[in-house]
């Protein structure tokens, strides 16, 4: 049973996969977006979250802990900078994680983990289902022509 077991070994050592972390949310605030597994993207989320919260502190203890995680200084200088001010009126919830489907060679689920844009909001990378109905709908709405009048 695994009862009080929290977090995934991601079938690494301890060493790799902190190390394999700490590389994803350095690029995840170096570029916004990051492609990866879902497990490694729910594994990912309770960092990059404490790392912006951090951030939003953004006092020098604050620096030295992100600095800690975080491997490249512009990176650290970007997230206090700009992306940490920018969630200044948001409690939580800095992150999202999309689902994209499968990997072509393993077949591995595959997510997007972003930042959350605040103000305006990112259109989902998959095909809105309520487009597919009005699409039936259209073909649904053939018009017959009149029968010629008896005589």
């Amino acid at each position: 049973m695994r009862h009080q077991i929290a977090g995934r070994k991601l079938g690494r050592t301890t060493s790799h996969r902190l190390a394999m972390l700490r590389n994803l949310v350095t690029s995840l605030f170096e570029h916004e977006r990051v492609k990866t597994t879902d497990a490694k993207a729910k594994e990912l989320r309770p960092l990059a979250e404490k790392m912006i919260g951090l951030g939003k502190q953004g006092d020098l203890h604050a620096r030295r802990q992100v600095l800690a995680v975080v491997r490249k200084h512009e990176v650290v200088r970007k997230l206090f900078d700009i992306l940490s001010p920018r969630y200044k009126s948001r409690n939580g919830g800095y992150i999202r994680i999309v689902k994209m489907g499968r990997r072509h060679g393993d077949g591995a689920p595959l997510s997007l983990v972003e930042l959350i844009s605040e103000g305006k909001e990112t259109k989902a990378l998959k095909k809105p289902k309520a487009g597919r109905r009005r699409e039936k709908k259209k073909r649904a709405e053939v018009v017959t022509p009149p029968e010629p009048a008896k005589l």
